[in-house]
Protein backbone atom coordinates (compact mmCIF):
# COMPACT_ATOMS: atom_id res chain seq x y z
CA UNK A 1 0.00 0.00 0.00
CA UNK A 2 1.38 3.41 -0.97
CA UNK A 3 1.45 6.12 1.46
CA UNK A 4 1.62 9.60 0.14
CA UNK A 5 0.07 12.24 3.12
CA UNK A 6 2.41 14.95 3.39
CA UNK A 7 0.17 18.05 4.87
CA UNK A 8 1.78 21.69 4.83
CA UNK A 9 1.87 22.03 8.52
CA UNK A 10 4.35 18.61 8.76
CA UNK A 11 6.48 20.60 6.28
CA UNK A 12 6.42 23.24 8.17
CA UNK A 13 7.00 21.68 11.21
CA UNK A 14 10.27 19.96 9.76
CA UNK A 15 11.52 23.27 8.64
CA UNK A 16 10.99 24.53 12.30
CA UNK A 17 11.83 21.39 13.98
CA UNK A 18 15.94 21.95 12.07
CA UNK A 19 15.41 25.53 13.22
CA UNK A 20 15.76 24.45 17.17
CA UNK A 21 17.22 21.43 17.20
CA UNK A 22 21.15 23.48 18.05
CA UNK A 23 19.23 24.33 21.32
CA UNK A 24 17.91 20.63 21.86
CA UNK A 25 19.73 18.35 24.42
CA UNK A 26 17.46 14.90 24.07
CA UNK A 27 15.19 13.92 21.67
CA UNK A 28 12.44 12.02 23.02
CA UNK A 29 10.41 9.82 19.82
CA UNK A 30 6.97 8.23 20.73
CA UNK A 31 6.55 5.07 18.66
CA UNK A 32 3.38 2.92 17.80
CA UNK A 33 4.71 -0.60 20.64
CA UNK A 34 2.96 -2.18 17.83
CA UNK A 35 4.27 -1.09 15.09
CA UNK A 36 7.84 0.29 16.29
CA UNK A 37 9.86 0.10 12.70
CA UNK A 38 6.76 1.46 10.79
CA UNK A 39 6.13 4.43 12.99
CA UNK A 40 9.85 5.96 12.99
CA UNK A 41 9.93 8.32 11.37
CA UNK A 42 13.72 7.84 9.42
CA UNK A 43 14.30 11.25 8.55
CA UNK A 44 13.98 12.18 12.69
CA UNK A 45 17.70 10.02 12.62
CA UNK A 46 19.26 12.34 10.76
CA UNK A 47 18.04 15.06 11.91
CA UNK A 48 18.82 14.24 15.37
CA UNK A 49 22.20 13.47 14.58
CA UNK A 50 24.45 12.01 17.66
CA UNK A 51 21.87 13.86 20.25
CA UNK A 52 20.62 11.19 22.69
CA UNK A 53 17.35 10.07 22.30
CA UNK A 54 14.87 8.09 24.50
CA UNK A 55 12.12 6.14 22.46
CA UNK A 56 9.15 5.61 24.05
CA UNK A 57 6.81 2.79 22.85
CA UNK A 58 2.83 3.87 23.49
CA UNK A 59 0.22 2.17 23.47
CA UNK A 60 2.20 -0.57 24.68
CA UNK A 61 -1.13 -2.19 26.41
CA UNK A 62 -2.65 -3.06 22.92
CA UNK A 63 1.11 -4.35 21.91
CA UNK A 64 1.88 -8.00 22.42
CA UNK A 65 4.10 -7.59 25.53
CA UNK A 66 6.98 -10.45 24.30
CA UNK A 67 7.24 -8.90 21.19
CA UNK A 68 7.79 -5.52 22.65
CA UNK A 69 10.74 -6.96 25.35
CA UNK A 70 11.99 -7.61 21.59
CA UNK A 71 11.50 -4.59 20.64
CA UNK A 72 13.34 -2.52 23.36
CA UNK A 73 16.55 -5.03 22.94
CA UNK A 74 16.33 -4.02 19.54
CA UNK A 75 16.84 -0.36 19.32
CA UNK A 76 18.92 -0.02 22.38
CA UNK A 77 21.79 -1.44 20.37
CA UNK A 78 21.58 1.74 18.75
CA UNK A 79 24.13 3.86 20.58
CA UNK A 80 22.75 6.09 22.60
CA UNK A 81 19.03 5.28 22.66
CA UNK A 82 17.02 3.88 25.58
CA UNK A 83 13.24 2.58 25.45
CA UNK A 84 10.66 3.14 27.82
CA UNK A 85 7.29 1.00 27.02
CA UNK A 86 4.23 3.19 28.46
CA UNK A 87 0.62 2.91 28.29
CA UNK A 88 -2.08 6.10 29.71
CA UNK A 89 -3.57 3.59 32.13
CA UNK A 90 0.25 3.62 33.96
CA UNK A 91 0.53 7.69 34.16
CA UNK A 92 3.51 6.74 37.14
CA UNK A 93 5.48 4.92 34.43
CA UNK A 94 5.27 8.05 31.86
CA UNK A 95 7.07 10.02 34.87
CA UNK A 96 9.76 7.39 34.70
CA UNK A 97 10.61 9.47 31.73
CA UNK A 98 11.87 12.37 33.68
CA UNK A 99 14.10 10.26 36.00
CA UNK A 100 15.53 8.98 32.54
CA UNK A 101 15.67 12.34 30.75
CA UNK A 102 18.55 13.13 33.59
CA UNK A 103 20.29 9.68 33.85
CA UNK A 104 20.94 10.00 30.15
CA UNK A 105 22.62 13.47 30.90
CA UNK A 106 24.34 13.29 34.18
CA UNK A 107 26.77 15.99 33.23
CA UNK A 108 23.84 18.06 32.82
CA UNK A 109 21.87 17.34 36.04
CA UNK A 110 25.13 17.85 38.15
CA UNK A 111 25.59 21.34 36.89
CA UNK A 112 21.77 21.83 37.63
CA UNK A 113 21.11 23.44 34.05
CA UNK A 114 17.93 22.47 32.63
CA UNK A 115 17.59 20.02 29.97
CA UNK A 116 15.96 20.70 26.74
CA UNK A 117 13.73 18.09 25.24
CA UNK A 118 12.47 17.95 22.32
CA UNK A 119 9.71 15.15 21.49
CA UNK A 120 8.57 13.92 18.62
CA UNK A 121 6.49 11.07 16.72
CA UNK A 122 4.20 10.40 13.96
CA UNK A 123 0.52 11.75 14.04
CA UNK A 124 -1.66 9.47 16.62
CA UNK A 125 1.28 7.85 18.47
CA UNK A 126 -0.09 9.23 22.02
CA UNK A 127 2.22 12.07 22.09
CA UNK A 128 -0.50 14.93 23.21
CA UNK A 129 -1.41 12.09 25.97
CA UNK A 130 2.32 11.57 27.47
CA UNK A 131 2.65 15.23 27.42
CA UNK A 132 -0.50 16.13 29.74
CA UNK A 133 0.13 13.21 31.97
CA UNK A 134 4.13 14.91 32.66
CA UNK A 135 3.02 18.24 32.58
CA UNK A 136 -0.04 17.34 35.08
CA UNK A 137 -2.25 19.23 33.19
CA UNK A 138 -4.24 19.34 29.34
CA UNK A 139 -1.67 21.52 27.72
CA UNK A 140 -1.27 19.53 24.20
CA UNK A 141 -4.47 18.61 22.58
CA UNK A 142 -5.84 14.87 22.26
CA UNK A 143 -7.76 13.66 19.18
CA UNK A 144 -8.35 9.81 18.03
CA UNK A 145 -7.10 11.43 15.07
CA UNK A 146 -4.24 11.83 13.31
CA UNK A 147 -2.76 15.38 13.02
CA UNK A 148 -4.06 17.03 16.01
CA UNK A 149 -0.85 19.20 16.85
CA UNK A 150 -0.45 22.16 14.42
CA UNK A 151 2.04 24.08 16.10
CA UNK A 152 5.46 24.01 18.23
CA UNK A 153 5.07 24.87 22.08
CA UNK A 154 7.23 25.19 24.96
CA UNK A 155 6.64 23.01 27.86
CA UNK A 156 8.26 23.68 31.56
CA UNK A 157 7.97 20.32 32.93
CA UNK A 158 9.53 21.09 36.40
CA UNK A 159 12.41 19.05 37.63
CA UNK A 160 14.68 20.88 35.06
CA UNK A 161 13.04 19.44 32.60
CA UNK A 162 11.78 21.45 29.31
CA UNK A 163 9.92 19.91 26.46
CA UNK A 164 9.13 21.16 23.04
CA UNK A 165 6.57 19.70 21.37
CA UNK A 166 6.05 19.85 17.84
CA UNK A 167 3.21 18.40 15.17
CA UNK A 168 3.44 14.88 14.16
CA UNK A 169 5.90 14.36 11.01
CA UNK A 170 4.66 11.98 7.79
CA UNK A 171 7.25 11.35 5.80
CA UNK A 172 6.65 12.68 2.03
CA UNK A 173 5.96 8.74 0.81
CA UNK A 174 6.04 5.35 2.77
CA UNK A 175 8.54 3.20 0.33
CA UNK A 176 7.82 -0.34 2.66
CA UNK A 177 4.21 -1.22 1.09
CA UNK A 178 3.63 -2.81 4.45
CA UNK A 179 4.35 -0.50 6.59
CA UNK A 180 1.90 1.57 4.91
CA UNK A 181 -0.91 -1.28 5.64
CA UNK A 182 0.18 -1.10 9.66
CA UNK A 183 0.21 2.69 9.34
CA UNK A 184 -3.25 2.64 8.31
CA UNK A 185 -4.48 -0.02 10.14
CA UNK A 186 -3.37 1.24 13.94
CA UNK A 187 -4.52 5.19 12.53
CA UNK A 188 -1.50 7.20 12.10
CA UNK A 189 -3.17 7.47 8.55
CA UNK A 190 -6.70 9.11 8.06
CA UNK A 191 -9.14 7.06 7.65
CA UNK A 192 -10.11 9.25 3.99
CA UNK A 193 -6.42 8.26 2.72
CA UNK A 194 -7.00 4.90 2.95
CA UNK A 195 -9.49 1.85 1.47
CA UNK A 196 -10.89 -0.20 4.53
CA UNK A 197 -11.41 -3.09 2.16
CA UNK A 198 -7.51 -3.11 1.40
CA UNK A 199 -6.15 -2.68 5.10
CA UNK A 200 -8.94 -5.49 6.11
CA UNK A 201 -7.08 -7.70 3.93
CA UNK A 202 -3.70 -6.84 4.94
CA UNK A 203 -5.12 -7.42 8.95
CA UNK A 204 -6.86 -10.58 8.33
CA UNK A 205 -4.28 -12.21 6.61
CA UNK A 206 -1.80 -11.60 8.78
CA UNK A 207 -3.75 -12.17 11.91
CA UNK A 208 -4.43 -15.57 10.38
CA UNK A 209 -0.89 -16.28 10.34
CA UNK A 210 0.33 -14.74 13.58
CA UNK A 211 -2.76 -14.69 16.00
CA UNK A 212 -4.96 -17.22 14.74
CA UNK A 213 -6.40 -18.37 18.38
CA UNK A 214 -7.61 -14.23 19.14
CA UNK A 215 -9.59 -14.33 15.75
CA UNK A 216 -11.21 -17.61 16.85
CA UNK A 217 -11.74 -16.69 20.48
CA UNK A 218 -13.25 -12.96 18.91
CA UNK A 219 -15.39 -14.35 16.09
CA UNK A 220 -16.75 -17.98 18.39
CA UNK A 221 -15.31 -19.89 15.34
CA UNK A 222 -14.31 -23.43 15.50
CA UNK A 223 -12.55 -23.22 12.72
CA UNK A 224 -10.99 -20.50 10.65
CA UNK A 225 -11.39 -20.41 6.96
CA UNK A 226 -8.08 -21.10 4.70
CA UNK A 227 -7.72 -17.54 3.61
CA UNK A 228 -8.48 -13.97 4.48
CA UNK A 229 -11.28 -13.87 2.42
CA UNK A 230 -12.94 -17.32 3.79
CA UNK A 231 -12.22 -15.66 7.42
CA UNK A 232 -14.16 -12.37 6.12
CA UNK A 233 -16.75 -14.24 5.19
CA UNK A 234 -17.21 -16.37 8.43
CA UNK A 235 -16.94 -12.78 10.77
CA UNK A 236 -18.99 -10.82 8.74
CA UNK A 237 -21.76 -13.80 9.54
CA UNK A 238 -21.01 -13.74 13.20
CA UNK A 239 -21.08 -10.04 13.64
CA UNK A 240 -24.01 -9.41 10.87
CA UNK A 241 -21.95 -7.24 8.11
CA UNK A 242 -24.64 -8.48 5.78
CA UNK A 243 -25.92 -6.53 2.74
CA UNK A 244 -29.38 -6.79 1.04
CA UNK A 245 -30.14 -10.20 0.46
CA UNK A 246 -27.96 -11.56 3.07
CA UNK A 247 -24.44 -10.89 1.14
CA UNK A 248 -21.20 -10.09 2.69
CA UNK A 249 -20.59 -6.89 3.40
CA UNK A 250 -16.89 -6.36 2.86
CA UNK A 251 -16.40 -2.86 3.49
CA UNK A 252 -18.29 -3.15 6.50
CA UNK A 253 -16.46 -6.41 8.09
CA UNK A 254 -12.89 -4.85 7.60
CA UNK A 255 -14.06 -1.36 9.32
CA UNK A 256 -15.39 -3.82 12.38
CA UNK A 257 -11.93 -5.82 12.24
CA UNK A 258 -9.49 -2.41 11.77
CA UNK A 259 -11.62 -0.71 15.04
CA UNK A 260 -11.12 -3.73 17.06
CA UNK A 261 -7.35 -4.21 16.02
CA UNK A 262 -7.04 -0.31 17.17
CA UNK A 263 -8.91 -0.53 20.02
CA UNK A 264 -7.75 -3.59 21.42
CA UNK A 265 -10.59 -5.57 21.56
CA UNK A 266 -9.04 -8.37 19.72
CA UNK A 267 -6.19 -8.80 22.25
CA UNK A 268 -2.80 -7.83 22.46
CA UNK A 269 -1.04 -7.93 19.14
CA UNK A 270 1.88 -6.65 17.70
CA UNK A 271 1.81 -5.87 13.77
CA UNK A 272 5.52 -6.33 13.31
CA UNK A 273 8.75 -7.90 15.13
CA UNK A 274 12.27 -7.06 14.81
CA UNK A 275 13.17 -10.37 12.85
CA UNK A 276 10.43 -9.46 9.87
CA UNK A 277 12.46 -6.51 9.22
CA UNK A 278 15.47 -7.21 7.65
CA UNK A 279 13.74 -9.07 4.93
CA UNK A 280 11.59 -6.66 4.12
CA UNK A 281 13.75 -3.58 3.62
CA UNK A 282 15.69 -6.32 1.28
CA UNK A 283 12.25 -6.74 -0.57
CA UNK A 284 12.11 -2.57 -0.64
CA UNK A 285 15.56 -2.24 -1.79
CA UNK A 286 15.56 -4.63 -4.74
CA UNK A 287 12.09 -3.45 -5.56
CA UNK A 288 13.45 0.33 -5.78
CA UNK A 289 16.99 -1.25 -7.92
CA UNK A 290 14.25 -2.20 -10.01
CA UNK A 291 12.76 0.94 -10.67
CA UNK A 292 15.70 2.61 -10.95
CA UNK A 293 17.05 0.57 -13.32
CA UNK A 294 13.35 0.64 -15.78
CA UNK A 295 14.06 4.18 -15.52
CA UNK A 296 17.45 4.05 -16.79
CA UNK A 297 16.41 2.31 -19.49
CA UNK A 298 13.78 4.15 -20.49
CA UNK A 299 16.24 7.23 -20.56
CA UNK A 300 18.61 5.17 -22.62
CA UNK A 301 15.97 4.05 -25.23
CA UNK A 302 14.29 7.58 -25.49
CA UNK A 303 18.22 9.13 -26.20
CA UNK A 304 18.67 6.10 -28.87
CA UNK A 305 15.36 6.57 -30.96
CA UNK A 306 16.08 10.11 -31.08
CA UNK A 307 19.70 9.48 -32.08
CA UNK A 308 18.62 7.69 -35.09
CA UNK A 309 15.72 9.73 -35.95
CA UNK A 310 18.55 12.53 -35.99
CA UNK A 311 21.08 10.57 -38.36
CA UNK A 312 18.69 9.02 -40.60
CA UNK A 313 18.94 10.78 -44.44
CA UNK A 314 17.12 13.93 -44.35
CA UNK A 315 14.46 13.90 -47.79
CA UNK A 316 15.99 16.79 -49.87
CA UNK A 317 13.32 17.38 -52.26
Amino acid sequence: MAIQWYPGHMHKARKQMLEVLPQVDLLIEVLDARIPYSSENPAIAKLRGDKPCIKVLSKSDLADPEVTALWQDYLEREKGVKTLAITSTEPGKMKQLIELCRKMLPARDASFKSINTMIVGIPNVGKSTLINILAGRTIAKTGNEPAVTKAQQKINLGSGIVLLDTPGILWPKVENPKSGYRLAATGAIKDTAMEYDDVGFFVAEYLLQHYPELLQQRFQLEQLGATELEFLEQAALRRGALGSGGRVNLHKICELLINDLRSGTLGNISLETPGMIAGEELEVAQLQAEKANQKKSRKQNFKARNSAANSAPKDKR
